[in-house]
């Protein structure tokens, strides 16, 4: 007797239009922060509070999702997530009316949008490592989701750019194109989403499974792996998000401000800070078609130590020592030449590092856990607060400092952490636990 191989094609595709999703809104906040400067008039710890927002939605959603996803299964939590989303995005859109005008607007929507992104996460990533069998194979799917990704943050950041321009002119209405984007996508997610036939294997592996009336008394925690996996993962959105986010932040700073900078244009300087995602992207696809022959641990290792590298030559690299880049400016809608530090070259760089940082974590934290990976996911995304409070950590460290150079050591301690995780806490020593 033969069994008939499942097609998977429309589902996975479905789940890469997801992570373009995700990417899209969540890369709103770090340029949203250089107009929230402008028209706020907030420092550099409080023009991340949106990242904050909407990075510590996770802390708050993450475990709900989990139980969501247990209990309704993929598809219908990815509806109740793009919902949410649309209504995130348009308080982001409100907060800039004349008759609102409001910091505290902006910052509910930013929340709000978490929610979502939370949601989806829960989705997306477990049900790609499913599809493709989990292991190096599952690892795959989730890097070739993740080049979409980073596709999509490279086309919101120059975007952003374009339309802000002169930061120290931005508002909140400028970037409505962008902020319809968004309200658009969601739109035409939610009715693709309601006609798709996503497969819910975790539900049907439940319902062919015995009953009993025992309780278990191991989880996802019982794990040590799992639970170093999950610390991984907050200082990893340290190290993806603070990097291109200072980029940003460095090279639109006036030079005589408080934290000085460039005072470069909005759209050179996002041009710049897009080579970032442009790179993850770049890594995704090569991640993508290594992973399923090289081990997630090796990829951890050798991006981990890489990074390390990189961080610090962009930390002490003479700052007047320029080189010649290219970027939009938004003003006259073209490219034009200017000069940067080449310590910026290497910390865009660490994007081909933080490219598969994400799968590969995902894949050590949840590997051998069987029937308890969907609560596990849950747990995992709640971790993603670590973008919320290691962003604004980096600015406040800019503040004290003075230095946007310096704050850069939140992120060499994070990418440490992560050498270590590879190196040594990715290992599953709770095997004799039953997962199945």
């Amino acid at each position: 007797m033969t069994t008939q191989k499942k097609n998977y094609a429309l589902p996975i595709a479905m789940m890469f239009a997801l992570f373009a999703m995700i990417a899209f809104v969540t890369n709103l906040c770090s340029p949203m922060a250089v107009i929230v400067k402008n028209q706020f008039g907030a420092s550099n710890f409080a023009a991340q509070l949106g990242n904050t927002a909407n990075f510590i939605a996770y802390a708050v959603m993450g475990i709900p999702s989990g139980m969501l996803l247990k209990r309704f299964g993929y598809k219908r939590t990815a509806l109740l997530a793009v919902l949410v989303g649309f209504l995130g995005v348009f308080l982001q859109y409100m907060s800039g009316w004349d008759s609102v005008q409001s910091f505290g607007v902006y910052l509910a929507g930013a929340f709000v949008s978490g929610f979502c992104m939370c949601m989806l996460n829960c989705v997306v990533n477990p049900l790609l490592n499913t599809l493709g069998g989990g292991g190096n194979k599952g690892n795959q799917l989730i890097q070739f989701g993740g080049a979409l990704n980073s596709l999509s943050a490279v086309f919101v950041t120059i975007l952003m750019g374009s339309l802000i321009g002169d930061a120290a002119k931005a508002t909140i209405s400028q970037a409505t194109p962008a902020l319809f984007i968004a309200l658009a996508i969601f739109a035409l997610a939610f009715l693709i989403l309601l006609i798709s036939r996503i497969p819910e294997p975790a539900a049907e592996a439940e319902a062919d499974a015995p009953k009993s009336d025992v309780k278990d008394k191991h989880s996802a925690f019982s794990f040590r792996h799992f639970k170093l996996g999950i610390v991984a993962i907050f200082l990893y959105l340290g190290v993806e998000v603070g990097t291109p986010t200072y980029i940003l932040q460095y090279l639109t700073s006036a030079a005589d401000a408080a934290t000085p900078g460039f005072g470069m244009d909005a759209g050179i300087a996002a041009t710049l800070a897009a080579m970032y995602w442009l790179l993850m992207l770049v890594g995704r696809l090569v991640g993508g078609s290594i992973a399923g022959k090289v081990s997630s641990k090796k990829l951890l290792v050798s991006v981990s130590a890489l990074t390390l590298v990189l961080v610090l030559i962009g930390m002490f690299a003479p700052t007047d020592v320029l080189v010649t880049a290219f970027g939009f400016e938004g003003a006259t809608g073209s490219f034009v030449a200017t000069k940067v530090p080449v310590g910026i070259f290497a910390l865009i760089l660490v994007g081909l590092c933080t490219s598969v940082m994400w799968g590969a974590i995902f894949n050590l934290a949840v590997e051998g856990l069987g029937k308890y990976t969907a609560i596990a996911s849950g747990a995992f995304m709640t971790m993603v607060c670590g973008g919320g409070i290691l962003v604004p950590l980096q600015g406040w460290v800019a503040d004290l400092t003075g230095s946007f150079q310096m704050s850069y050591l939140v992120v060499v301690a994070c990418a440490a952490y992560l050498l270590f995780y590879a190196l040594v806490g990715s290992k599953n020593v709770n095997t004799d636990i039953k997962t199945e």
